[in-house]
C-alpha cells in the first residue's frame, strides 16, 4: 500500500533535525546558516518573510540543490546549514528530508512561518520584482 502524507512526515521528523523559532531567532545572525523559504511566492508577498531568507519554491528545490541540474543555485553549495520552512513546518520537514538525502546539512523550522510570526519574531516583506 502507498504511503501517505501522515506516515510521510512521520518518518521525515524521525531523520531531520528540527529547530524551534526560539533557537532560530537567536542565530539570525549566523552566517553557517541559510534559511530557506519554500512557499509559493504568493504567500511570501501576502505574508512577508523571515529577514534574510532565501526562496526556493517546493516545486524547483530538487533541481536547485542539485549541482548537475541546469537550475542549480550556487548558493546551495556552499556546505552551510541549511534550515527550511513553510507556513506551518510540514512541507519544511519534507523539503529538509530532500536536501538531506542529496546530501544538504538540512534541517526544518518546526511550526514554520505561521509559528514565528505567532512567537513575535522580526518579519521582512519579499521584495517585489520589477517588471
Amino acid at each position: 500500500m502507498a504511503k501517505g502524507y501522515k506516515q510521510m512526515l512521520e518518518e521525515a521528523d524521525a531523520m531531520v533535525t528540527s529547530v524551534t523559532a526560539e533557537e532560530m531567532a537567536g542565530k539570525l545572525e549566523d552566517e553557517g546558516i541559510v534559511l530557506v523559504d519554500i512557499r509559493d511566492p504568493r504567500e511570501l508577498e501576502r505574508d512577508g518573510m523571515i529577514p534574510g531568507a532565501r526562496h526556493a519554491p517546493r516545486g524547483m528545490l530538487e533541481f536547485w540543490i542539485d549541482p548537475e541540474s541546469p537550475y542549480h543555485k550556487e548558493w546551495f553549495a556552499e556546505g552551510k546549514t541549511y534550515v527550511f520552512y513553510c507556513a506551518s513546518g510540514w512541507r519544511s520537514l519534507l523539503a529538509a528530508r530532500v536536501g538531506q538525502e542529496m546530501g544538504l546539512d538540512a534541517q526544518s523550522l518546526r511550526g514554520g512561518f505561521g509559528g514565528w510570526k505567532k512567537d513575535g519574531h522580526p518579519t521582512a516583506e519579499k521584495e517585489k520584482r520589477s517588471a
